[in-house]
């Protein structure tokens, strides 16, 4: 795979992490009939260590455990599809994993980045929603002048 569909892989995995269930639902409801799918790892809950660093650049400490769900299938053609959520979420993690695998597909590819604009555009707003509540909580400091000197 070349460094620009890695890239472009792992910006779509990002997207499908952050996409709740029914948008996941209704961007593989337009590839219906979907092609045979295989599971390869059946959607299964576990845990990982989260990991921290004071300030960015101390040292690494165990800050605690959170729960993710992972899926693995194989569409036919051969395209494989993983995905990673957290939280308890098989039939989101599923269904994540066969869109990342019909994007593999070059035919197919536009279709979901399409399909899931709606997706984009929602993570777009709360990015901004948040980027303008941060915005409003700012304190400018200034120095007045005294014309004293």
């Amino acid at each position: 795979m070349a460094a620009e569909d890695t890239t472009q892989r792992q910006a779509i995995m990002g997207t499908l992490a952050r996409a709740t269930a029914q948008e996941l639902a209704a961007a593989v409801e337009r590839f219906k009939p979907l092609p045979p799918i295989h599971d390869l790892r059946p959607a299964e809950v576990g845990l990982a260590m989260v990991r921290g660093r004071i300030g960015g650049d101390g040292d690494a400490f165990n800050a605690g455990e959170a729960t993710v769900t992972r899926a693995a299938v194989r569409i036919e053609g051969g395209a494989t599809g993983v995905s990673y959520l957290l939280g308890r979420a098989p039939d989101r993690a599923r269904t994540a994993a066969i869109l990342d695998a019909l994007w593999q597909d070059n035919a197919l590819r536009i279709a979901v980045e399409e399909a899931l604009g709606p997706v984009r555009a929602r993570l777009a707003a709360e990015a901004t929603d948040a980027r303008e509540k941060t915005e409003a909580t700012k304190v400018n400091f200034f120095t007045m002048v005294r014309g004293e000197d």
